[in-house]
């Protein structure tokens, strides 16, 4: 029985690494970014886990690590409407969406690209080398979300379905990856915030983060009731999108914990990936059912919000 049931297991392990590598193959830039991303992933995580293990973890990691869970708990809240509500007009998800994009692209802008140049700046005591250094971080971070776009199964409005075996996966899965997708670089944001322990810096961009889940985890929730799954289990899954906030804050703690001046490149890196995912993801999202208008003033609205928010907090 356990050879009979292990055959087709192995069947499907081959078939799958062999389309893989078909894939990959297909796109070498894209996989050589990935297994780059993928290694200084491990890396991270190893040196993370060092930290927690010895207990030299500062005060950066555990604020980190609360504020990604915070950023969990808030897809999860953004997701329980979806108990009673089977969705809602496509114009009010569309405008909160461009919310979203809008306090995403403030909050690179403003709580990682100009901290991250400050930052460079103090370390290298030159304003060019600090901007060399954090454009650096943003070509790294959109090499890791390009091999990660490239290699996980989801859905772009143009261009259909994407990633390998794609096929196997229903529309709304391949929406769901792409949406829990959109939640590594956030977490990674997240920990590279508070890498230092600067909460002047952590904690407005947190805020925008957790408020920018709300209106992801209910979309998510609603497609899944849409595509005729029950309530229950359409919560949870957009609850469980969510999961990878705090692993990538635990990976952006990392990142920016070594050499000084990773601490810029760290905050290059987050934007860069950040910024990639609004542009390729969200923002195409937002206009594919005609609702331009209305999702460009959620933009807008979202922008200014996290400005305000990280003049006040930061």
């Amino acid at each position: 029985m356990r050879t009979e049931i292990a055959q087709p297991q192995i069947a499907t392990d081959i078939r799958w690494f062999a389309v893989f590598q078909g894939h990959a193959r297909a796109h070498p830039l894209a996989a050589l970014g990935l297994g780059l991303g993928l290694l200084t992933v491990v890396a991270l995580l190893a040196q993370s886990a060092v930290q927690i293990a010895s207990a030299e973890a500062g005060l950066g990691l555990r604020y980190a690590m609360m504020a990604g869970a915070v950023a969990f708990a808030a897809t999860a809240l953004g997701a329980l409407p979806a108990l009673v509500l089977r969705g809602i007009p496509q114009r009010i998800e569309d405008s909160l969406l461009g919310f979203a994009a809008g306090m995403m692209l403030a909050a690179s802008a403003f709580s990682l690209l100009l901290p991250g140049l400050a930052a460079g700046a103090d370390i290298l005591g030159h304003k060019g080398l600090a901007a060399g250094v954090v454009v650096l971080g943003m070509a790294l971070g959109v090499l890791l979300m390009l091999g990660l776009d490239q290699f996980t199964p989801h859905e772009h409005d143009k261009t259909g379905p994407c990633g390998p075996d794609h096929e196997r996966c229903g529309r709304v899965w391949l929406f769901v990856f792409a949406i829990a997708l959109h939640n590594l670089p956030e977490g990674m944001a997240i920990g590279v915030g508070f890498a230092q322990g600067d909460l002047g810096v952590g904690l407005p961009l947190a805020t925008a983060i957790a408020l920018q889940d709300i209106p992801e985890g209910l979309a998510v929730a609603l497609a899944m009731r849409a595509a005729g799954f029950a309530a229950p289990r359409a919560v949870g899954i957009a609850a469980a999108s969510g999961l990878l906030e705090p692993v990538g804050a635990l990976l952006g703690v990392g990142l920016a914990s070594g050499l000084a001046v990773a601490y810029p490149v760290g905050l290059g890196l987050a934007a860069g990936a950040m910024i990639f995912v609004v542009s390729h993801e969200v923002i195409p999202e937002t206009h594919r059912n005609g609702h331009q208008t209305p999702a460009t003033i959620g933009l807008m609205i979202g922008f200014a919000l996290m400005m305000v928010l990280d003049t006040t907090l930061g």
